[in-house]
């Protein structure tokens, strides 16, 4: 079997461009997610202090809420909700007109991308656009997974920072300002707007429903319940934080464990999402011809969109059957 040269270097080419490209949106991410930033930067980063000008404070907050995709006053700013939404939770810093640009430029070099592949505009603009409007929120999705799982990581040793404070007779809202200088990101620039909140009125309950909608883990629902339970019929704040810190950190303890246990099943699931689109470019590149004798067959075409279709509800089956809630 001899293996064209040419083809091969071909496919070789779009292959480091398709790579070049997904490089290049991963670097913008990072680069607005700030994700290396050190300690001292977090510090800095919102860590108003009480001698502070309360119009600086004000202008804090604001420029706060607003590089997060929310109005001057706490609320989604863009007509999409759910991608309002995502986006403040992924805690990248877009503002208002960030992701639509990267979207459109990106869509732009797809549709370039996939036109000099397949010649055919009916082809290449879907597939661009849709990929193009796709990646990036897929991007998002992916970012705010890892924010919730380092926020999650760090809410029990926050809450106990709450309650050492509290027992020691600080006020709640110099508890937080320590959460503010001693955790790292996410959760201390999160909590620095918790506080600038209850510096303008918000009450303790509100800035921490506003926390959860910002951060959107799962266990801060149990605080925000916990908190306003307090409010309403009183009793230690202390001591109902200690006790829930200790049920978030079994339930993070559960969650390990089930990972732990799926993980077999997750890298199957993997794989087999992977192999078909493996074997069909490594048999591209071996042998060319392989397909090309048969991709002028008219029925060729529809199958490979059913194939795609069902390939697709596998995943979706495989990916329900490893995901576990707890």
């Amino acid at each position: 079997m001899s293996i064209d040269l040419g083809h091969a270097s071909g496919y070789l080419i779009f292959a480091l461009i398709f790579a070049a490209y997904f490089m290049a949106l991963e670097a913008i991410f990072l680069s607005f997610a700030r994700r290396s930033s050190a300690r001292s930067a977090v510090a800095k980063r919102l860590s108003v202090s009480d001698e502070a000008p309360a119009s600086d404070q004000r202008m804090a907050l604001v420029k706060a809420r607003q590089t997060r995709s929310l109005s001057p006053d706490g609320d989604y700013i863009l007509p999409t909700i759910w991608l309002n939404r995502l986006i403040l939770q992924s805690g990248v810093k877009l503002g208002v007109t960030g992701f639509p640009l990267i979207i459109v430029g990106l869509s732009g070099a797809l549709v370039l991308l996939a036109l000099t592949l397949t010649g055919s505009v009916v082809i290449s603009l879907p597939v661009g656009l849709a990929a193009g409007a796709g990646l990036p929120v897929l991007a998002l999705m992916y970012i705010r997974q890892r924010r919730r799982t380092r926020f999650e990581a760090h809410l029990p040793e926050a809450i106990d920072t709450l309650v050492r404070s509290l027992r020691a007779g600080h006020p709640v809202q110099a508890a937080i300002r320590m959460i503010v200088r001693e955790m790292p990101q996410p959760v201390g620039p999160e909590f620095a707007i918790v506080a600038d909140e209850l510096t303008y009125g918000l009450d303790l309950e509100t800035a921490m429903k506003n926390l959860h909608r910002r951060v959107g883990q799962q266990d801060l629902g149990l605080l925000v319940a916990a908190i306003g339970l307090q409010g309403k019929t009183g009793g230690n704040l202390a001591e109902i934080l200690g006790n829930l810190s200790s049920v978030i950190r079994d339930r993070l303890r559960m969650r390990l464990k089930v990972k732990a246990l799926s993980a077999e099943a997750r890298f199957s699931a993997i794989v087999l999402s992977i192999l078909p689109f493996a074997l069909f470019t490594i048999l591209a590149v071996i042998a060319p011809g392989y397909y090309g004798d048969v991709w002028s067959v008219a029925i060729v075409k529809p199958l490979l969109v059913v194939a795609a279709f069902w390939m697709l509800v596998g995943n979706v089956v495989m990916y329900r059957m490893v995901r576990f809630e707890v």
